[in-house]
């Protein structure tokens, strides 16, 4: 479990970090979102040691990061999946985090066949694609097999195959029963992906919640139905107090759900030629929530 309380961070006149409280929860994948700027690169910095708050604390698994005795065997990060050597193969560089970390060396190859790079384990680290970069990152997380991971951006640079590996992988881990943060611009994959989210804006949090909550509360549910006894229908939803508005060649109708509409259609002899949900997206709910907490506006 990751447990930030309170946290606080300033780089000059900048607050990048403000009084900033979230949890993530042991078998759950939770979603980090927020715009550009919002704070999040920085928030992941301060769990895993690499910056340091100037207020507030984080707990992983009940311990500040400096009291873990062997963090790489508790938790797994990926911040920057180009931080590197170049020079060195992609075995070199897991051999020498398995060694600061006292991990047996078959732990090495273990990872590199997890996240496919086995054949590619010889190669230099600066000749690798940003996607190769990618799963070599993911295999230095994995390297401790810890109960904690934290992804920033993890399937940036990856093609289709890539992208829907790292969300079984990151299903798989959490259905273990591992905690598992992920940061991501990537909303349709989040929305396949995350089963919480925790969004902030300016440093600051807007919402921790299950991911369809987050949906609902900020976007409307409809059905869109096609049929050639329109006012027919249309007379029957609004007397039972659906709204009904018109698309071309079709009513879209809020405040009933497809099967109250169905029952209703049959029941005043309406043949209906489709009867389609739409619900909102988590694209919709994520710029409803965040419209006043972007930092970069386009012109």
């Amino acid at each position: 479990m990751i447990e930030a309380v309170g946290l606080t961070k300033r780089y000059g006149r900048t607050v990048a970090v403000d009084d900033l409280s979230f949890t993530a929860r042991p078998g759950v994948v939770t979603g980090f979102l927020g715009p550009n700027g919002a704070g999040k690169s920085t928030a992941m910095r301060m769990v895993l040691g690499l910056d340091r708050p100037d207020t507030g604390f984080v707990l992983i698994d009940g311990k500040r990061f400096e009291e873990l005795r062997r963090p790489l065997r508790v938790i797994g990060g990926l911040l920057d999946a180009k931080w590197v050597h170049p020079h060195r193969t992609a075995r070199n560089h897991l051999r020498w985090l398995a060694r600061a970390a006292d991990l047996p060396r078959k732990r090495v190859d273990e990872v590199l066949d997890l996240v496919g790079l086995t054949k590619a384990a010889r190669s230099p680290a600066g000749d690798f694609s940003l996607g190769m970069s990618q799963r070599l990152g993911i295999a230095a997380a994995l390297l401790g097999d810890p109960q904690v991971l934290l992804f920033d951006e993890p399937v940036n640079g990856l093609d289709p195959q890539g992208i829907a590996w790292v969300r079984r992988l990151m299903r798989t881990m959490a259905d273990n029963g591992r905690t598992v943060l992920v940061s991501s611009h990537l909303l349709a994959e989040m929305a396949q992906t995350a089963d919480e989210l925790i969004v902030i804006g300016r440093g600051r949090l807007i919402a921790q919640c299950p991911t369809a909550q987050f949906i609902s509360e900020a976007t409307e549910s409809s059905v869109r139905v096609r049929t050639a006894q329109v006012e027919r229908l249309q007379t029957a939803l609004v007397h039972k107090g659906a709204s009904v508005r018109h698309e071309p060649g079709a009513l879209v109708v809020v405040g009933l759900d497809a099967a109250q509409i169905g029952e209703m259609a049959a029941a005043h002899g309406v043949v209906l030629h489709e009867l389609s949900p739409k619900r909102g997206s988590l694209e919709d709910a994520y710029l409803h929530h965040t419209g006043d907490a972007v930092e970069y506006q386009a012109g």
